[in-house]
């Protein structure tokens, strides 16, 4: 196999690894020598040293655009150099979820349910209708119904806190749907800007065999005239 030692790290690579220096857009370029000021046109890299300071440019570029660089910023980058995944499930942690949470999330949602109101209605007025026509007004709750108004505070005053201990739990989840839609959306926008330099790479990289070919052919083709012409 083919090697090439890079002139920016002085290792031996493949030479299908082996990337011009002129094929290297400038920005990176610029980086690259900035590092390794001995770095010039007729040198050549890795394709890995090549996506390293393709990284970096982009981390640079995340702090000029917006500071120092947050825990999610940098989560982006470290998916990007280990390719891996960001797109985490908020609701993969409800298996983790305690009791209390469960319970509270089952509270808020059935006490939010067409089902609980109309269960709710029907006992109302079955308590009514047992204090008022069964009981003719002198069974233990009789009009007003003071049992009944306790119950209902009683249960208002548990059911709140425990409807909005769910609500605080579901936007927590929400938080971290946004979280991680914008970690997606950071990465997705930084792999296409790395695509395009890649893209670009690669036409450039096209161009110069399709240049390289057609010399070969044009002194081809002068061989070929000038073994005519001796002729």
């Amino acid at each position: 196999m083919q090697k090439f030692v890079s002139d920016v790290s002085g290792r031996e690579y493949a030479q299908r690894e082996r990337i011009l220096a002129k094929a290297v857009r400038k920005p990176i370029f610029d980086l690259i020598q900035k590092e390794h000021p001995e770095f010039n046109d007729s040198c050549s890299l890795s394709l890995d040293e090549l996506n390293h300071y393709r990284e970096k440019y982009i981390a640079n570029y995340l702090t000029a655009e917006m500071g120092t660089l947050n825990e999610m910023e940098e989560k982006v980058l470290n998916a990007l150099k280990d390719k891996t995944l960001l797109s985490d499930n908020p609701d993969d942690e409800d298996s983790q979820s305690t009791l209390g949470q469960r319970v509270a999330d089952k509270v808020a949602t059935f006490g939010g349910s067409w089902t609980f109101i109309i269960s709710f209605m029907v006992f109302l007025l079955g308590w009514i209708a047992l204090n008022v026509f069964w009981l003719t007004n002198k069974g233990f709750d009789p009009y007003p119904f003071i049992l009944l108004n306790l119950i209902l505070s009683c249960l208002a005053a548990l059911q709140a806190p425990v409807i909005m201990m769910s609500q605080n739990r579901q936007e927590e989840k929400d938080r971290e749907r946004a979280k991680n839609d914008y970690m997606v959306n950071l990465k997705s926008e930084l792999e296409i800007r790395m695509l395009h330099e890649k893209m670009d790479h690669l036409i450039l990289h096209q161009e110069q065999s399709l240049i390289e070919i057609q010399k070969i052919q044009m002194d081809m083709m002068n061989d070929i005239m000038a073994k005519l012409e001796k002729r």
